[in-house]
């Protein structure tokens, strides 16, 4: 069976030779799951990932379908980790 996948942001680098705009079809055994894709694919197994099958959230363990669209994306990080009296920077405590 043939599911498209989607790389974003570093992981695109994963993608088969010949991909373009971050996404390639694969031709997958039944019952593939979104694990076997990444594994397929060489994305390290060791980074937490957010992945989409068909825009909903899903798990590795989540078998496949033909036609399905895997979006895989790297770890995601960035803004305030604690949260910050607005306050505090009009009157020069920040």
């Amino acid at each position: 069976m043939t599911v498209e996948v989607q790389l974003f942001a570093a992981f695109a680098a994963y993608l088969p030779a010949g991909s373009r705009a971050g996404a390639a079809v694969l031709e997958v055994p039944d019952g593939a799951t979104v694990a076997d894709v990444a594994r397929r694919l060489g994305l390290p197994a060791d980074l937490a990932q957010v992945v989409l099958v068909n825009g909903r959230d899903a798990a590795p363990e989540q078998p496949l379908a033909p036609g399905d669209v895997v979006a895989i994306f790297p770890p995601l990080a960035g803004g305030r980790t604690r949260r910050q009296d607005p306050s505090a920077s009009r009157d020069g405590r920040a």
